[in-house]
């Protein structure tokens, strides 16, 4: 009786899973003397269920109200089986001898199916279940965002770097060609109503040539300026004797920029020299120590993409609109100093080096025993 009690109060509260409150409403039935054709059209379960239930009370009591079922068939994929599927789908098909160079679910479930080395039979929803819980998924391809500099001077050009980045940041410019600039219409992201993204025309003939922006940055006032033109040693003499001009007093300068032949022509060189401009190169494959580098993000975001311009004076409009805004709603000298005495607060908590990876510590020379 205690048993059938424990059920009742099971049923009362309600608060336990289905498969649990059905089983004591079978048993509470049975207890008061229903029949078990009553009890099944009761509980909606079939007549031999409802005696299974009974039969397994009797025998062990309540813990029959929580059936442990059994996990089904043994499965037919083996673990071994399964990192053989996960390493053969992150493997090209080209490697493995086959004319294509991506798997599609039906051709890899057919690989393994026809592989006489190891043969692993797999339906294609299958594979696509055990891809998916292995974090595999069809992904299109990226191109590397980090290489490694082979400049013999990289050292010595990224520490004349952050010098003068540091010492004198109100003298401090940077200049980079941003580019190619093409007109066609360049894709982008904007607000919009749901399933009625913004749409532009497709192009096929362009006709316009490409252009860059020859951008100029000054790290003090957090100031950008600059001109769409072509690649060219005269376009980059033009673009530096307008920074020599943001600085008249004669003062030396120091100008950051790419190690680009365009950069470092004959006629630069001298007129640098002449008017006190000093040319600090970034390393090879180094651009990131560009400050420049920064800016250009935010221009293409909001004058490039979404947008379809007529031809490069169109563009170029757009540009210096957007430049002028840019410049009058800059960041404040003091709002500038802050941050990077917090950027440089940081690297010296962690030990790291600007450019550089992490510095090991050096272990200590340790002192030999007393005699």
């Amino acid at each position: 009786m205690r048993r059938v009690a424990g059920c009742k109060q099971i049923v009362r509260r309600g608060k336990h899973g289905s498969i649990r409150v059905r089983r004591a409403l079978i048993i509470m039935a049975s207890a008061s003397g229903t029949p078990v054709p009553a009890i099944a059209r009761l509980v909606q379960a079939d007549e031999d269920t409802v005696r299974q239930v009974i039969h397994r009370f009797n025998e062990i009591g309540l813990a029959c109200l929580d059936p442990r079922w059994a996990g089904g068939r043994p499965r037919r994929i083996s673990p071994d089986q399964t990192a053989y599927i996960v390493t053969t789908a992150l493997t090209r098909p080209e490697k493995l001898g086959l004319p294509f160079t991506r798997w599609s679910v039906r051709k890899l479930a057919d690989y393994l199916a026809a592989n006489p080395i190891r043969m692993v039979t797999i339906g294609r929803e299958r594979l696509r279940q055990i891809l998916r819980r292995h974090k595999v998924s069809f992904q299109r391809t990226r191109t590397w965002t980090w290489k490694e500099s082979t400049d013999p001077e990289r050292e010595a050009k990224l520490d004349r770097i952050e010098a003068v980045t540091t010492a004198f940041p109100q003298r401090c410019f940077a200049f980079d060609q941003f580019g190619p600039l093409s007109i066609r219409p360049h894709h982008g992201g904007a607000w919009a109503r749901w399933c009625k993204p913004v749409r532009l025309p497709a192009t096929y003939r362009r006709t316009h040539g490409i252009g860059y922006f020859h951008g100029c940055y000054s790290l003090g006032d957090d100031q950008l300026w600059g001109v769409t033109r072509r690649k060219g040693g005269d376009h980059t003499l033009a673009a530096l004797k307008t920074i020599r001009a943001a600085r008249p007093d004669g003062g030396p300068i120091y100008v950051i920029l790419d190690n680009l032949s365009a950069n470092k022509t004959a006629p630069i060189l001298a007129w640098a020299k002449r008017h006190k401009v000093e040319l600090c190169f970034t390393p090879t494959n180094a651009s990131w120590a560009n400050p420049i580098e920064a800016q250009f993000g935010p221009l293409r975001t909001f004058t490039i993409s979404g947008s379809n311009h007529r031809n490069h004076t169109v563009l170029a409009t757009a540009l210096q609109d957007y430049l002028r805004w840019r410049n009058a709603n800059a960041r404040h000298p003091d709002v500038l100093a802050a941050q990077r005495r917090e950027r440089a607060r940081i690297r010296s908590e962690h030990q790291r080096r600007w450019g550089r990876p992490q510095t090991q510590p050096q272990p200590q020379p340790t002192l030999p025993a007393a005699a």
